[in-house]
């Protein structure tokens, strides 16, 4: 005894000292040694219950319980049968001695314990480990702890953790699954009988005169008089030892039905006790009750019993998140959702005290979530299943969830409301387009929910109706999606604008149509108020409220012709025709509208506040040519209808089109604005593709301007696109017209001097000195080379994917240029920004152009690459020219990977070299380290062995198939022991990403070489890559991909299963 309390004051000294702020890391290191010993000497266990019977020291306690933890999940099988024994019994009984002593924490820990030992021993040694759980519950002193371990006993047996085999899981599962019944039973009863208890039936007060109303949706819904009546009682007081033990059995609940199958141990009893306590959610977080002599006062209501809401809504969803119901549970699942909805009426409806949204807002906000989650789950798991019932009436649902949506608090909640009617929408299309005979039918139950729908979303987005909440929304922040809070709040507004559109395109259009034409009556009519003042235009609107009225107008105008554009997808296709009017409507508008913004220059006015004003006149310019653009497949579609008669229309819409962009090409234009004029130029030239376009003056005024080295430069994006659209007019074969009819020949010579003009300045380094030895004409060359790549780069790559006649011309056209900076690449070689350009260009040709490059050029830039990539320079870039040097590499790489995976025998002879450089030149360096440049490289030697295989493997189908014959002679053996042996290293880190690309590229190997069964493999490999493999299982540092390693290690083994022997080892290895 006098031992034990010594170690128990040494203990207790040693924690003091480990956690006090004086103390060194490196003492408290040796305190943990010696804790760590302490813990593995046959016995500590029992100095440990003593310290927990005799001390009130936090931390001795959890460290006690740390001990025994450690020695119930790892030492438990080495416990001599009489320890494990006393232990069973002496730890119940410290629980149930101290429980109502202990700290919560240190308490719940013990409960895990006992419950480790449940996992362990339950039932052959511990058989009345479960016994012991239902006692505590049924016992009043003791139920809150019963629940506790009930919980604890739901968390760590039903879904237990890896360490146990499949077998004991399955074990544990069915004797849990024998228990729920009783379980069940016991929760309906503890939550039964306190709401009786509390309940005030009998004080009932008469209905208010405003009852009439919930009384009969409350009918409608439920149909049962009886049920109704239940859920109208007034909510009981709870005290806080009653609360808190509903607390506790609701968590049981959500945690059992989380895996529990829907069966009939969930009664009908115990689901309406759970709205019961779901209906304490919804009452508002203060209330008004009356004091003794009549005046009013505020009751606020505790946490608990908003909490006890919440926990209901989580069992609620827990049974709803179950999409595997059995027929018999259908009608409680009806009923549920019945209930569900007399609580959602409950929560929307309007008194004289609250309107709806003051009620949400008084809600507790994780009440509000749940029941979202609710309505959501509801929405993508059940609708299908339960709108077939004629009890249950869907069209008032949609009127709840209405009224539920438009007047949520919080713009979260809102998101998430769209996100369920987004849900609600896509069932309703699937379902039209499964029963297209019913689609009428179908369209008439929902349509007025859909234009009320689509009405009140349009409404939401509009400054006019919605100015308080939209100015709240920040528009400057980006978040991981790179939009702004407001961009997002939009789209999707507008991905229910859309998804209605698709249902009831007339509705919709109709809808939308006529507020838009509104807006822009007020932005065409600003012309009149432009004034000429000394220093330019200036709009002649200064009274607050008009400025602040055009602000909105604006920005509403700004929305729909976002709107507008997102509908553009509707009018193409099969519904050109039925709804050509509507659309060529629409594109009158839209080139209207942007042709008056160009020609007044509504972006250049003075206004009267031009920080607010100025960017709402650029931003609906840029959105007018933004819908415009999304209109060019429609425009497309129309040319491929009317190109041989009365093209006229069309014709006129593309010229006025092109006078609305031309005056915006321009670098004083505002960033914003002159890139969705390059954009929709680029979308004419390439979706639209007319004909006359090169004709055009205003696109012949662009070649000139874009080629004339004197005018100045636009921004590099712009200029960019700008060269796209012209190029891609050149060479993109136009539509409707036969081979012979295109110019052809014309459209070479003009895209050839196109590309000399833009190419001017780079070509000229060439014949300059090698490289200017001044550092300002050397910046001056590493700009040209930047400008130029960048241009040529874009050009290849949006006709990489063209008629072969395009991607010859291109080519014709860029040869020179290509030369030049295959001769330059030496020269700028220690220079990684301009390495990292010209790579990617040439990247690009080589995916793009590669065919058009020819064979004996291909060879001579692969063959500089391969001289000038020395190991010197692979090292520089690599390991001190930082990300723009492993991107020079990885490019590289890229670039080989094309080059080894090219069919033929023209490449073949690089092999060796390429080979040669990966694994003598980069592995070395990037082995461990530079993870980006790792992937790429093992990618490399992947698609050298799979599109290369007979450079390792020469034998001939037939030789394979034939008895007798040697099928595995092998060429190049070094080189291909090196590269498995490359592999085998990166199953040995860390990283990943790399190990679950490696392991895919060796299973596909498998898969298309048999590469497992390969000789070599087989007798020098298997054994070290299984081994590796089966360690990472075992020290789950690779958790992630534990199928994947698994499939794999079964597929190296199932190569010889007959090997005993060998999978000894294997496993012997592993275990040592």
């Amino acid at each position: 005894m006098a031992s034990e309390e010594a170690s128990l004051r040494a203990l207790e000294n040693l924690m003091t000292e480990f956690f006090h702020n004086c103390t060194t890391n490196e003492r408290k290191r040796e305190i943990e040694e010696l804790l760590n010993n302490f813990a593995q000497q046959i016995g500590a266990w029992r100095f440990c219950i003593y310290f927990l019977s005799s001390t009130r020291n936090d931390y001795v306690m959890m460290y006690s319980l740390t001990v025994f933890e450690n020695l119930i999940n790892k030492m438990w099988l080495g416990v001599p049968s009489q320890d494990k024994m006393e232990i069973r019994s002496c730890l119940p009984k410290l629980l149930l001695a101290h429980h109502k002593t202990l700290p919560y924490f240190i308490r719940n820990k013990l409960c895990k314990v006992i419950v480790d030992i449940g996992r362990q021993d339950w039932p052959m040694f511990y058989h009345d480990f479960f016994t012991n759980i239902l006692q505590l519950i049924q016992s009043p002193v003791t139920t809150p702890l019963g629940l506790i371990m009930l919980k604890t006993t739901s968390e760590e047996l039903a879904c237990p953790r890896e360490d146990l085999s499949i077998a004991r899981k399955e074990e544990l599962r069915k004797l849990l699954l024998d228990q729920v019944q009783t379980v069940l039973g016991l929760l309906t009863g503890i939550l039964e009988s306190i709401w009786d208890k509390y309940s005030v039936t009998a004080a009932t007060p008469p209905p208010s005169p405003t009852s009439g109303e919930s009384g009969d949706l409350l009918s409608s819904l439920l149909r049962s008089p009886s049920t109704a009546k239940l859920l109208n009682q007034p909510i009981p007081v709870l005290d806080a030892e009653s609360e808190h033990v509903c607390s506790l059995a609701l968590e049981c609940l959500a945690h059992l039905f989380s895996w529990i199958p829907l069966s009939a141990s969930i009664t009908p009893s115990l689901l309406t006790t759970i709205f019961h306590f779901a209906r304490f959610g919804c009452h508002t977080r203060a209330r008004k009750t009356l004091s003794l002599n009549g005046s009013s006062q505020n009751s606020v209501l505790g946490p608990e019993r908003g909490r006890l809401g919440v926990l209901a809504m989580s069992c609620i969803n827990e049974l709803m998140s179950k999409n595997c119901v059995p027929v018999e549970f259908e009608e409680y699942l009806l009923r549920m959702f019945q209930q569900t909805f007399y609580l959602l009426q409950k929560i929307t409806k309007e008194n004289n005290a609250h309107t709806v949204k003051s009620r949400l807002e008084e809600l507790d906000e994780s009440y509000i979530e749940k029941f979202t989650d609710f309505l959501r789950l509801f929405v993508s798991v059940h609708l299908r299943r339960i709108e077939s019932y004629s009890q249950f009436p869907v069209v008032e649902f949609l009127a709840l969830l209405f009224k539920y949506t438009f007047h949520q608090p919080t713009h979260e909640g809102y998101f998430s409301c769209l996100d369920i009617w987004a849900l609600f929408l896509d069932y309703l299309t699937s379902k039209i387009k499964s029963r297209l005979a019913d689609k009428e039918a179908v369209l008439n139950r929902y349509e007025d929910a859909l234009v009320l729908l689509l009405t009140e979303v349009l409404n939401r987005i509009q400054f006019r109706y919605n100015q308080a909440q939209l100015e709240e929304l920040d528009d400057e922040t980006l978040d991981d999606d790179l939009q702004t809070e407001w961009q997002r709040y939009l789209r999707q507004s507008l991905e229910v604008v859309a998804k209605v559109m698709e249902l009831l395109p007339t509705h919709a259009f109709s809808t939308l149509f006529p507020v838009l034409q509104e807006n822009l009556d007020v932005y065409l009519g600003l012309q009149q108020f432009i004034v000429t003042s000394g220093t330019g235009h200036r709009l002649n609107i200064t009274a607050e409220n008009d400025c602040r009225r055009l602000h909105c107008s604006l920005r509403d105008l700004s929305s729909l012709l976002q709107a507008v554009g997102r509908l553009a997808e509707y009018f193409t296709g099969d519904m050109f025709a039925a709804r050509f009017r509507d659309a060529l409507t629409v594109v009158e508008r839209l080139v209207k509208v942007t042709l008056y913004g160009s020609q007044v220059k509504l972006y250049n006015i003075e206004t009267a506040v031009p920080s607010v004003l100025k960017p709402d006149l650029i931003d609906v310019h840029a959105q007018s040519l933004a819908a415009l653009q999304a209109y060019c497949h429609w425009l497309a579609q129309f040319y491929g209808e009317v190109h041989r008669q009365n093209p006229e229309q069309f014709v006129s819409l593309v010229s006025t089109s092109l006078e609305a962009i031309t005056p915006l090409i321009s670098s004083k234009v505002q960033e914003k604005l002159l890139l969705s004029a390059c954009h929709l130029l680029v979308s004419l030239a390439t979706t639209v593709r007319p004909v006359f376009l090169i004709r055009i003056p205003a696109i012949q005024k662009m070649f000139n301007r874009i080629t004339d080295s004197s005018a100045q430069r636009l921004p590099e994006k712009a200029q960019i696109l700008v060269c796209r659209a012209l190029s891609n007019i050149l060479l993109l074969p136009w539509p409707n017209l036969p081979e012979n009819e295109q110019q052809w020949p014309m459209r070479s010579t003009n895209h050839a001097s196109l590309v000399l003009a833009l190419t001017r300045n780079y070509r000229a380094l060439k014949t300059s000195a090698i490289l200017p030895q001044r550092k300002v004409q050397q910046e001056d060359a590493k700009v040209v080379i930047h400008q130029t790549l960048s241009i040529l780069e874009d050009m290849v790559e949006s006709i990489s994917g063209e008629a072969t006649k395009s991607r010859h011309i291109c080519y014709q056209s860029l040869q020179e240029s290509v030369q030049v900076s295959l001769a330059l690449f030496p020269t700028f070689i220690h220079q990684s920004d301009v390495t990292d350009k010209m790579l990617s260009f040439f990247l690009t040709l080589f995916q793009g152009l590669r065919v058009q490059m020819g064979v004996p050029f291909t060879e001579q830039v692969i063959q500089t690459f391969l001289n000038m990539f020395t190991r010197e320079q692979l090292a520089e870039s690599i390991l001190h020219d930082g990300s723009t040097g492993c991107r020079v590499v990885e490019k590289f790489l890229k670039i080989l990977q094309l080059v080894v995976q090219e069919p033929g025998q023209v490449f073949k002879p690089f092999l060796p070299s390429i080979i040669s450089l990966s694994m003598e030149q980069v592995y070395p360096i990037v082995a461990e380290s530079s993870p980006d440049v790792k992937a790429e490289l093992f990618e490399l030697l992947f698609r050298i062995l799979h599109h290369n295989w007979r450079h390792f493997f020469k034998s001939s189908v037939l030789a394979s198939v034939q008895r007798g014959v040697a099928d595995d002679h092998m060429d190049n053996e070094p080189q291909f022991r090196a590269i498995m042996q490359a592999f085998g290293q990166s199953f040995l880190q860390p990283d990943i990403h790399l190990f679950k690309q490696n392991l895919f590229f060796l299973e596909t190997l498998n898969t298309k070489q048999k590469l497992y069964h390969k000789k070599v493999f087989r007798t020098t490999m298997l054994f070290q890559f299984v081994n590796v493999l089966l360690q990472v299982l075992v020290h789950k540092s690779h958790d992630l991909l534990q199928e994947e390693i698994g499939i794999a290690v079964y597929n190296m083994a199932s190569v010889d299963l007959s090997s005993t022997a060998f999978y000894g080892d294997a496993f012997a290895g592993v275990s040592g």
